[in-house]
């Protein structure tokens, strides 16, 4: 089964000399399930022709709002509602939990409540789970036809499942240990607050749920084909 995977942002470049691309990072969470995999840097302008390009489709996080002014927004949006009228499935994480909400009505905005980041509980589909966050955008308002399927105190759209065809989740299983560490000290600092990145270190070494959710992300992927 070929899995698309649509780049909406890239790693920083000294993680991704080390680690590479964010879509190396999801063929690895989701490595022993037999998937192929065709990259789309959307981010730089590069589409696919269609939905039938791939069987299933996958879409990252990225530094960037939903909300923003980018070229690629607009037809990244309408590839993700051929994909939905196609009926292929679809899996989106963090920017791509909210760009697929934002294409299908809904609405993402810069939460006032400021970041969530690092080791972060959640209630998904009933069961507890430990998975990393980096975000401050949320989906705010849920489009038609979307089932919330995941939540914590903090984040109350955090897992959105649209059928059959889409599901979304907003904390990064693809996200290990090793590339929070070093995405605080590239990216996060000044960005955001000190005690949140501080507490984030000091759970690093805490066990996540990552398996759990590409085991979760693999089934649905497989279903829908």
């Amino acid at each position: 089964m070929k899995i698309g995977i649509l780049l909406t942002g890239h790693a920083p470049e000294d993680i991704k000399a080390v680690m590479g691309d964010y879509d190396t990072m999801f063929e690895d969470l989701l490595d022993g399930h037999g998937f192929t995999y065709d990259s789309y840097a959307v981010v730089d302008g590069v589409f696919p022709d269609g939905p039938e390009a791939a069987d299933g489709w996958l879409i990252t996080g990225s530094k960037h709002g939903a909300y923003e002014d980018h070229p690629w927004i607009a037809p990244l949006e309408q590839f993700i509602r051929d994909v939905y009228a196609d009926g292929r499935p679809m899996v989106g994480v963090c920017f791509g939990h909210q760009i697929i909400a934002q294409a299908m009505g809904g609405k993402v905005e810069k939460f006032d409540k400021g970041w969530s980041v690092g080791r972060t509980y959640y209630e998904i589909e009933g069961r507890q789970m430990q998975l990393n966050a980096w975000h401050q955008d949320q989906v705010t308002e849920l489009p038609d036809g979307a089932e919330v399927i995941g939540q914590n105190d903090f984040c109350r759209n955090a897992a959105l499942l649209y059928g059959d065809r889409i599901y979304t989740v907003q904390p990064h299983p693809e996200h290990t240990a090793d590339f929070v560490g070093r995405l605080i000290h590239s990216r996060g600092r000044g960005l955001v607050p000190d005690p949140l990145l501080d507490n984030a270190l000091a759970h690093l070494d805490s066990p996540t749920d990552n398996q759990i959710m590409a085991d979760r992300m693999a089934a649905f992927l497989k279903r829908g084909a």
